[in-house]
């Protein structure tokens, strides 16, 4: 199974709005399942087969999500389940994972993952994970790059340095600089300078090491993650977390400790086929298509001349039919129906936003 002091954390807890209305508070984007049969955390657990035993996979959730992730995937014990009181922003995430694993073994390995991207090629992003491991040995703090495909604005950037070495055929550059979501002129310019990478928020270190950039650069943090991880598995482990989690302030990982942490490298992964799911127009690049480029994940829908349309409608009772239609999304639920221009998918967030606005939380 590999190395017995390896983890693999994936994060679990986010509510996935832009897939809405199939994605819920309470059935969020990782719980849906457009595959197939699986859902996408089971695609994530599955996909570190050969790599991690069940039991060295850890999932820091919500409580209200964990009982449906554990019924998803059983093989993973029930105490590996770290359940966070409230969304309290990565870096918090991944640091009581880190003092979590500290206590139980102090020379572990994270890999810090995602429940809710898509990785087509499963052989290349094991590699990554075993290049991963190899790196976060030699005292490096570790990210995942996607080599990008587009002049994308969704995603931040990471820039390369200097090749450092090579882990597990597959080279590891400095890190330069961590990039905020740019502006489409400055995307198309880092596509061009070609040494750029999509940040994908997956990391790889030694527990001990990120510890150590916690107390330097969020003292604070590291005070409530030490004190947590004193009381872990114990009776005093509950009460503890409901008093200081409420405490800190939400921050993402990459600013807390990335932007400022000294020995960081990022492995550059091409080919992964990857995909973070994050609007509805973008199951049009994971997904087959018909001869009209549409996707139809529905068997009561009929349609005449439409044309690069996604539709999905399970009402068993409802026949949804489509004259004309061209670049839509179409998503049929038993209480709420969405119709937008695919292009115009990322604004589904907005919508969501603007139903908690006017007071209709029983949608979302």
């Amino acid at each position: 199974m590999g190395n017995a002091s390896y983890y693999a954390v994936i994060m679990a807890g986010g509510g996935g709005v832009r897939l809405w209305p199939l994605s819920r508070q309470k059935h969020p984007k990782q719980m849906i399942r457009l595959w197939g049969e699986r859902s996408l955390f089971e695609l994530a657990v599955e996909r570190l087969e050969g790599v991690f035993a069940p039991e060295q996979i850890l999932v820091v959730t919500v409580a209200e999500q964990a009982t449906q992730l554990q019924a998803l995937c059983p093989q993973i014990p029930t105490q590996n389940y770290i359940l966070e009181p409230m969304g309290r922003g990565t870096a918090a995430v991944v640091g009581l994972a880190a003092a979590v694993l500290h206590k139980r073994d102090p020379q572990a390995v994270m890999a810090v993952l995602t429940a809710d991207h898509f990785i087509r090629n499963v052989a290349g992003f094991q590699q990554l994970l075993r290049a991963g491991y190899a790196a976060a040995q030699d005292g490096y703090l570790v990210t995942l790059g996607i080599r990008p495909t587009f002049a994308a604005t969704g995603y931040g950037y990471i820039q390369r340095g200097a090749m450092l070495g090579e882990y597990e055929g597959v080279c590891a550059f400095e890190v330069r600089k961590f990039k905020e979501k740019p502006e489409a002129q400055a995307a198309q310019a880092m596509l061009a300078e070609g040494d750029h990478d999509w940040n994908s928020g997956m990391f790889f270190w030694r527990v001990q090491r990120i510890a150590e950039e916690f107390e330097q650069h969020m003292p604070k943090l590291a005070g409530v993650l030490h004190t947590l991880e004193q009381v872990w598995d114990t009776p005093e482990q509950q009460p503890r977390l409901q008093e200081l989690w409420p405490t800190l302030e939400p921050v993402m990982i990459d600013y807390g400790i990335m932007e400022k942490a000294r020995r960081v490298v990022v492995l550059p992964a091409g080919e992964l086929g990857w995909n973070d799911m994050g609007s509805w127009e973008s199951a049009f690049e994971v997904l087959p298509t018909d001869e009209n480029g549409n996707i139809i994940l529905s068997e009561q829908f009929v349609g005449l001349d439409t044309q690069q349309t996604f539709v999905y409608a399970h009402e068993t009772d409802r026949v949804v039919v489509g004259i004309g239609l061209k670049d839509l999304i179409v998503v049929d639920t038993a209480d709420a129906l969405l119709i937008c221009d695919r292009h115009d998918a990322q604004s589904v967030r907005k919508v969501v936003a603007l139903l908690k606005e006017k007071g209709y939380t029983c949608y979302l």
